[in-house]
């Protein structure tokens, strides 16, 4: 895929930006590209955590403002089929039935800020940067806006996009912006200490986990316990869980399935 590669390393999925050239910004075809290896990924039952990383000093600078500059004048439809290209790739990664963990270097500013989001565990390097400039050159960060407003709620949000300031990974971490904000000499192998913690836990455990923690985002609080309720008795009926009980407890005490 241009501009990008994709590699499976035992369990873990990783999907590399690699167009340096232009310190990884998002294209059309980037965009696709990433669409299609999170469905790749998703399919591949060898896979049980994607990793999202890059190459080159930058995570990602946002959206190829040379390709949106060609496309300018087309029509309206052409337009929308180029945002919704992006708005496809935040959505496959909070679909993923599995973690997907993104890993910063560099800037991440805009659309790139807004893959950081799109991911479920967001590990900065102490070096990193962070912002949503877009205001400064008369565009907007529509399509990351949801995201941001959830992470941080309004003010925080409106202190980023309104004023366009980039931030380090520091006052990142410090509002929630990431998960966690690593060292730089010993980034890569904290990473991968990350990515090798979350693949020793349950694959159905990690899947149901996932899935209720953005559930929620739609649920009243009555609902959301409601929906606790059903997912806490599908853990119970799942054979990770009744696998623990035995390593625990002993298979003398554990009712079989059915």
């Amino acid at each position: 895929m241009s501009g990008m590669r994709v590699e499976r390393s035992g369990v873990i999925g990783r999907v590399t930006l690699a167009r340096q050239e232009t310190s990884n910004a998002i294209d059309r075809e980037m965009a696709d590209g990433m669409f299609e290896a999170l469905q790749n990924l998703e399919r591949d039952n060898h896979v049980r955590i994607v990793h999202l990383t890059s190459e080159g000093d930058d995570f990602s600078v946002g959206t190829d403002l040379e390709a949106i500059n060609r496309l300018i004048n087309d029509a309206g439809d052409a337009q929308r089929q180029d945002a919704e290209a992006l708005g496809r790739v935040y959505l496959a990664a909070r679909a993923l039935m599995k973690p997907v963990v993104c890993s910063v270097r560099g800037r991440a500013l805009g659309a790139g800020a807004g893959l950081s989001l799109a991911c479920d565990l967001s590990l900065a390097h102490q070096d990193a940067e962070f912002g949503f400039p877009d205001v400064r050159m008369g565009f907007v960060p529509a399509i990351v806006m949801t995201m941001l407003r959830r992470t941080l709620g309004e003010k925080r949000a409106a202190d980023l996009v309104l004023t366009g300031r980039v931030i380090n990974a520091e006052e990142a971490g410090a509002i929630g912006l990431v998960s966690r904000v690593l060292p730089a000499a010993s980034f890569d192998a904290d990473v991968d200490a990350v990515l090798s913690g979350l693949s020793g836990s349950s694959a159905t455990s990690l899947a149901l986990t996932k899935w209720l923690l953005y559930k929620l985002d739609a649920m009243s609080f009555e609902d959301g316990i409601a929906a606790g309720i059903v997912t806490d008795v599908e853990a119970r009926s799942t054979d990770d869980f009744r696998a623990a009980l035995r390593r625990r407890f002993g298979d003398g005490n554990i009712a079989d399935a059915g």
